[in-house]
């Protein structure tokens, strides 16, 4: 059974560790991530993004008992397990095989992730363009005819990293 926990960033190894301790080795801890440049003062530096920030997904076949979860509680690293997991998962496998269909060689997720619709705005993450506002004008095969600002261009589908807005 999959729950979703928060957790504290600075002690996300701790966290894995404590998890191993407490559940043993067969538990799966999922979190979507991207991967992208960003230019700051004329440099390109690389950066990795977690899509749900501070949420991860884990799974371990005893989640069904409440026992497992009451002693996972006071775990260090651990901030709260979110309620309503047991309801919720058929939306969470969707969600997590949609992310697993997304992602490239190195588990990072591509642009494919995001359904691109028209004249809609989105913002660059990565690229030249980053932090530039774009509005998708038209469609071809493996292209997106965008219009940044009052330029209408061409990019490539799968080149740049863009969240919509």
């Amino acid at each position: 059974m999959w729950v979703i926990i928060k957790f504290d960033k600075n002690n996300f190894e701790f966290l894995k560790e404590e998890l191993r301790k407490k559940l043993g080795d067969n538990f799966i801890i999922y979190n979507p991530k991207f991967f992208f440049q960003k230019y700051i003062n004329n440099k390109c530096t690389y950066k990795e993004f977690n899509l749900l920030g501070d949420y991860l997904f884990c799974f371990h076949k005893n989640f069904k008992n409440t026992d497992t979860l009451n002693n996972l509680k006071f775990t260090k690293g651990l901030k709260y397990i979110l309620s309503g997991f047991v309801q919720s998962q058929e939306e969470i496998k969707k969600f997590i095989k949609k992310c697993k269909d997304s992602e490239d060689k190195k588990g990072y997720l591509t642009q494919n992730f995001f359904e691109l619709h028209m004249n809609s705005k989105y913002k660059f993450i990565s690229g030249p363009f980053a932090e530039m506002i774009f509005k998708i004008v038209g469609f071809q095969k493996n292209k997106i005819n965008i219009l940044l600002g009052n330029v209408k261009t061409t990019i490539k589908k799968n080149e740049l990293l863009y969240n919509p807005l």
